[in-house]
């Protein structure tokens, strides 16, 4: 182990920070990216406040979901929350999993420098990030698609056809949108795994609209004034 900051580093801290000498650049075409799909759930909903207590992550390679090519992990939880009426992992339940640092360093070791595809997945990586710099002092250098704004960009170049709007802004409604059946909701690998069905239509979509390009993909959305409520354009 190295030492920064006086926080203990593993060394698969310094091999995943290696990867990023030679990584994704705005020009590779999507179909190239090793995409990892990720959700979390979590004692709350403040990052710096609350803990992880499950991760859920698969990867998407050429536009094809991999379940192969997966991680999940349960990390135990030192007392129930509120939170445990949306993800139903009670302390009882959790008592076997592994620890945060544990859990932290085997999904490192799984997302490398994939580029991270989440439902509102600014809040998940928040999360991460407390927990990586709690431990081992960094913070995770991924690129990242938010499945939500693209949605958006897609609905906005008329992607979504005639008949297609955007009607909500959680995930049950991207399901109900790209006809995606929502099963094994609130689970940390159920959301991932339908958070990627939804990603890998959206990538159909991306291409028919001419965003092509992984910096297209990654585009942050910014709403105009016919974007303001659920629905988009009139």
């Amino acid at each position: 182990m190295d030492r920064a900051a006086g926080v203990s580093r593993p060394a698969p801290v310094a091999a995943y920070e290696s990867r990023f000498e030679t990584s994704w650049d705005d020009a590779i075409p999507h179909g190239e990216v090793r995409f990892a799909v990720v959700d979390s759930e979590t004692t709350g909903l403040d990052p710096r406040k609350d803990r992880l207590v499950s991760i859920g992550a698969l990867a998407v390679v050429g536009g094809e979901v991999r379940l192969d090519d997966s991680f999940e992990a349960l990390l135990p939880v030192a007392h129930n929350t509120a939170a445990v009426t949306v993800h139903g992992i009670t302390r009882d339940e959790a008592r076997g999993g592994v620890s945060e640092p544990d859990a932290l360093l085997g999904f490192l070791a799984f997302l490398r420098d994939a580029v991270i595809v989440g439902h509102h997945i600014g809040h998940d990586v928040d999360t991460l990030n407390a927990g990586y710099e709690r431990h081992f002092g960094f913070r995770l250098r991924n690129r990242t698609v938010d499945t939500m704004e693209l949605t958006l960009h897609v609905e906005r170049a008329g992607g979504l056809g005639s008949s297609g709007r955007v009607r909500g802004f959680s995930l049950d409604a991207l399901c109900t949108l790209f006809g995606v059946v929502p099963h094994d909701r609130h689970t940390a690998a159920g959301d991932a795994f339908l958070t990627a069905l939804v990603f890998q239509r959206l990538l159909r979509l991306a291409t028919r609209v001419g965003r092509t390009s992984l910096g297209a993909l990654c585009e942050p959305f910014a709403p105009g004034e016919a974007d303001a409520t659920p629905g988009g354009p009139a």
